[in-house]
């Protein structure tokens, strides 16, 4: 089913945030751009397996208010660590991909 209403306040997000940032942004650069932001620490150059960890940071925050991950607190680094609390359920692509983007402009809309 197309819900426009969703479809809008997504796009409305992406060219919002592209705008922002000056560069055209897709849900994996949202995803990381959160997980950047939730590290707190200055904008820099990523090592690769940096910015994997920090697309692992952006999911376990986002998925948090659903209930599937709980922050655990920071390492030495700053770097936040979580538990899962409940495993996903079995989604198909397009479901995983509107889970996140619904936790997406929940997660910029508080």
């Amino acid at each position: 089913m197309m819900d426009l209403a969703f479809d809008k306040r997504w796009r409305d997000l992406l060219a919002d945030l592209s705008k922002r940032f000056d560069a055209p942004l897709d849900l994996n650069g949202v995803i990381f751009l959160i997980g950047v932001q939730e590290l707190g620490q200055h904008a820099r150059n990523f090592k690769k397996d940096e910015k994997v960890n920090l697309m692992h940071v952006a999911i376990c925050v986002l998925l948090t208010p659903y209930g599937y991950y709980k922050e655990l607190g920071r390492d030495p680094d700053g770097w936040p660590h979580f538990e899962r609390v409940k495993d996903l359920p079995s989604l198909n692509d397009k479901e995983q991909e509107r889970l996140m983007k619904e936790a997406i402009l929940g997660y910029f809309e508080r």
